[in-house]
């Protein structure tokens, strides 16, 4: 009698479970379970599936019908496009602001800051690919500012999403720009900053905002407004500046 009661309640439970596709930036990968667990205390009935990758991938996904039902971007670029072009059923709203990090996993000297990527033993230099995302674009940005740019791209190793670049940046490169946020990653913690990375100079390039827009598809879905929402709770906002981000 009790299995048949568990089976009946489990049964229920899906049955009328609320549902929620979200596109990730990948930056946001090393954040995002913490942010779906906090979410899930108070919307327990919500399933949440995640992927993840390159903001300018998923956009290009979403505008061939891939069917998420929100897009957390690493700028506000591709958020304003889809709603533009009528395939938001919210505006589009900065979540976080992100940062860039010169990462190494051998120990370096950093206190020559960006001018580092001169040195003769820097060979290779991971970073996104900045034609799709946005934390790539402003890599080549900061390099260019620094005047540095033309010197070293023919060092370039280009990975497709952030994640990638920062796989690349620990078994490929020498030196890779990556987002500050996934050296909060319990993978990552035991770089430490000033020997393994530091954080780039924010003043040589345009301030990462990060955007999230409930899509189309998802109009009437009552847990894409509930996440919308609890993106911007001071619960959110205290996870995303443990993962590095400053708030919007």
């Amino acid at each position: 009698m009790k299995k048949t009661v568990f089976l009946l309640l489990f049964i229920m439970t899906n049955l009328f479970a609320e549902k929620l596709n979200i596109a990730v930036a990948a930056n946001v990968g090393y954040a995002i379970n913490d942010l779906v667990t906090a979410f899930n205390k108070t919307h327990p009935s919500t399933k949440v599936q995640i992927t993840l990758g390159g903001s300018g991938k998923l956009t290009a996904q979403i505008n061939r019908g891939a069917p998420y039902d929100i897009l957390m971007s690493a700028n506000m670029k591709y958020p304003q496009s889809l709603y533009k072009t009528g395939q938001g059923a919210s505006k589009p709203r900065v979540y976080a602001q992100g940062a860039l990090a010169l990462f190494s996993a051998k120990v370096r000297d950093f206190s020559q800051g960006i001018n580092i990527v001169k040195n003769k033993d820097i060979h290779r230099i991971a970073i996104a690919n900045p034609k799709t995302a946005p934390y790539g674009k402003a890599s080549v940005q900061a390099l260019q500012n620094a005047k540095l740019y033309e010197a070293v791209k023919s060092k370039f190793i280009y990975g497709e999403s952030i994640a990638q670049t920062v796989a690349f940046s620990v078994t490929a490169a020498d030196l890779g720009f990556i987002a500050k946020s996934a050296l909060y990653s319990d993978k990552m913690q035991a770089y430490k900053e000033n020997k393994n990375w530091i954080a780039l100079d924010t003043k040589l390039y345009t301030p990462i905002k990060q955007g999230i827009i409930i899509l189309k598809r998802a109009k009437t879905n009552t847990a894409a407004k509930a996440f919308y929402d609890f993106i911007s709770s001071t619960q959110a906002q205290k996870i995303f500046q443990r993962y590095g981000y400053t708030l919007p």
